[in-house]
């Protein structure tokens, strides 16, 4: 393997590592799309863009090439094809800096700092220059548009989550499963997006079951044949939810 090939796989698995969701696009490595977020204490922030990252060949010796997948009101990119003014990253690209810098430093650079002197939408440089407020107003409400689409599904996978490993612990007062699954499901109200539980629970629930306490077994107990096969049932009704 060649040393390019050797840095563009060092350095992308550095940028998931870093906790940057990364998709490739094909076999190689050369291609994929990044999420960023935009930076705190800016105008983009709470948006997510995705951003593709193409590595050219004598990558790290020239700069990658980057480009908005969504939409990015911003001077310096052009809003209909993402495209980022090369000035930007070429200009102080070295083979020093790897793809963790592009998104950690240059990309929120960018989006801290535009520069309308030397625009790709000249629309929002001009509304930048002449109304510094009215520019902000605009940024913020394209980053509704750009907001996490994961939170719905993040929530579940908590949800889940949670619940496989509480029911392997916990014992429920009460007899019938979906009512221990709803005393459960009040335990885990502070990691599930309310009003979800209590709808669970007024719908499925046993009135007298609403509100029981869970006793915790203690880690030197071990789990009847009875607690075992209440837990199945309940995981079992939930994989329906």
């Amino acid at each position: 393997m060649s040393s390019p090939s050797k840095r563009r796989e060092m350095d992308l698995m550095k940028l998931m590592m870093s906790d940057y969701k990364v998709e490739m696009i094909n076999d190689g490595m050369q291609e994929f799309y990044v999420d960023f977020h935009g930076p705190k204490e800016s105008p983009y922030q709470g948006g997510v863009w995705r951003i593709r990252v193409e590595l050219p060949d004598a990558y790290p010796y020239k700069s990658p090439s980057i480009g908005f997948i969504n939409k990015i009101y911003h001077p310096n990119v052009d809003e209909m094809s993402g495209s980022v003014c090369l000035d930007v990253i070429n200009q102080t690209w070295s083979p020093m800096f790897d793809l963790v810098n592009v998104f950690e430093v240059f990309l929120p650079q960018l989006l801290l700092y535009p520069n309308p002197s030397d625009p790709l939408n000249g629309e929002a440089a001009a509304l930048m220059m002449r109304d510094r407020t009215a520019y902000e107003q605009r940024v913020k409400g394209s980053n509704a548009v750009n907001s996490p689409p994961t939170s719905i599904h993040s929530v579940q996978m908590s949800f889940k989550t949670g619940l496989s490993t509480y029911l392997s612990n916990l014992t429920f007062k009460g007899s019938n499963t979906v009512s221990k699954t709803c005393i459960l499901l009040e335990t885990l109200t502070p990691t599930l997006a309310p009003p979800y539980p209590t709808k669970f629970c007024e719908k499925y629930a046993k009135p007298e079951d609403v509100g029981a306490v869970p006793e915790e077994k203690s880690s030197d107990e071990e789990l009847s044949e009875d607690d075992y096969a209440s837990s199945d049932e309940a995981v079992a009704g939930q994989a329906d939810l």
